[in-house]
């Protein structure tokens, strides 16, 4: 990573991330909210908690998910209990791709007065159905989408997803590809008044093949990509105030498989934070010499949930109802990292 090691004084790195599971899917949902897997109760993920706290600014969805590459199975990246007006915009189109476009803010003029009407009837349909059945999951969706309306019809959110605003140099400088442009792309909706942005990127799952697989592709675009988002969000002194995790779902085998690949593990892992007033150039924790477990300043999901909330100003202790009315605290486990705080 020579270019992101450029950058390390606008970061930090977990070495001793324990992320005490190392099966996909369960992870999705562990890494994004903090709590272990609960089929009878899906746990809101960071941005939607996020939204809840702040609602909407400049006309914006407050938490938008760019690629698909989260697994829903185990309620990942999504608002759980909290409901589905939580729930993240979803961009799945490719930035990278020329004809790049934002199918669900994709309205020419000449459709607008068809959007209109389907719209008007939407409502008539909604309203009679709070009239007949008057739940919250009704009340979500009417909520969803009328604030889906807004955003549609609204100029500045399709500025925001327009990325040949930016110049070729700084296209070129985050890097051609989908996850580079999916940075870009994050930093624009920052800038645009999102308030939570989940890039997410596919293909590291690297059971064969592990080390080819790194060197051509996987390292490379998140050398360039995240070096490029820590340095344009400095440069426009929005590091400040603007958070940057980064994490995968659990750690790798420190022994190679007969397929030249690296397997699942459980024990060890790495994680990465950076502006939004943490602590930055630190090192925090250790594995043995085998990289198989930590050693030093152990570091769980739930105590990265904390240290993110922490950071976001969001008070810990801050206490949500599920639908049957039980009493949830949002990190009741979880500790800030102390040599990032």
């Amino acid at each position: 990573f020579p270019l992101l090691a450029d950058q390390f004084d606008k970061l930090s790195l977990i070495r001793g991330h324990d992320p005490q599971n190392g099966s996909h899917g369960v992870a999705d949902h562990i890494m994004m909210t903090g709590h272990r897997f609960n089929p009878a109760l899906p746990f809101p993920c960071f941005g939607s908690v996020v939204a809840k706290e702040r609602g909407y600014r400049n006309n914006m969805f407050p938490f938008v998910q760019l690629g698909r590459n989260i697994d829903r199975r185990f309620n990942g990246g999504i608002g759980g209990f909290l409901g589905d007006q939580y729930n993240p915009f979803e961009v799945h189109e490719d930035p990278s791709a020329a004809a790049f476009r934002v199918r669900d803010l994709s309205i020419d003029e000449s459709e607008r007065p068809r959007l209109e009407r389907r719209y008007g009837m939407l409502q008539e349909i909604d309203r009679y159905q709070r009239e007949m059945e008057a739940n919250q999951s009704v009340q979500a969706r009417d909520a969803f989408y009328e604030r889906a309306h807004t955003l549609i019809t609204s100029p500045a959110a399709k500025r925001a997803f327009d990325l040949s605003q930016e110049s070729d140099r700084v296209r070129d400088h985050y890097g051609r590809n989908s996850l580079g442009q999916s940075c870009l792309l994050a930093r624009r909706l920052i800038e645009a008044g999102v308030h939570f942005v989940t890039v997410t990127d596919g293909g590291w799952d690297t059971h064969v093949n592990n080390f080819r697989s790194l060197k051509d592709r996987l390292l490379p675009r998140l050398d360039r990509a995240y070096a490029a988002l820590l340095q344009d969000l400095h440069t426009r002194g929005l590091l400040e105030n603007t958070l940057v995790v980064w994490f995968g779902d659990f750690g790798r085998t420190p022994v190679v498989n007969p397929s030249a690949g690296r397997d699942h593990w459980a024990t060890a892992g790495v994680a990465t934070l950076g502006g939004g007033g943490v602590r930055m150039g630190q090192v925090v924790g250790a594995t043995n010499a085998r990289a198989e477990v930590v050693v030093d300043s152990p570091v769980r999901p739930q105590d990265i949930a904390a240290t993110i909330y922490h950071a976001l100003g969001i008070p810990l202790n801050t206490w949500y109802r599920s639908h049957d009315g039980r009493p949830i605290e949002l990190v009741p486990t979880g500790r800030p990292v102390r040599q990032l705080i």
